[in-house]
C-alpha cells in the first residue's frame, strides 16, 4: 500500500504528484502490461541482448564526442 503523508496546508496537487511518483516507481503499470500476453523466454533474452547493444552503441558514441 502506498502512503503519502500530506502536511497541513500542503497543496493537494503536490501531494498527488508524490503519490504518482511513487506508484511509478512500484512498477505495477509496468508488470500488468507485461503480463497481458506471453513473451517466450528466447524472445526475451533476444530483446534485452539488443538493448544492450543498443546501449553500448550510445555509450561508444558519447565518447568519441
Amino acid at each position: 500500500m502506498i502512503i503519502v503523508p500530506v502536511r497541513e496546508g500542503e497543496n493537494i496537487e503536490k501531494a498527488l504528484k508524490k503519490f504518482k511518483r511513487k506508484f511509478e516507481k512500484t512498477g505495477a503499470v509496468r508488470e500488468l502490461r507485461s503480463r497481458r500476453e506471453f513473451t517466450k523466454p528466447s524472445v526475451k533474452n533476444r530483446m534485452a541482448r539488443m538493448k544492450a547493444i543498443y546501449v553500448n552503441h550510445l555509450r561508444l558514441e558519447e565518447d568519441e564526442m
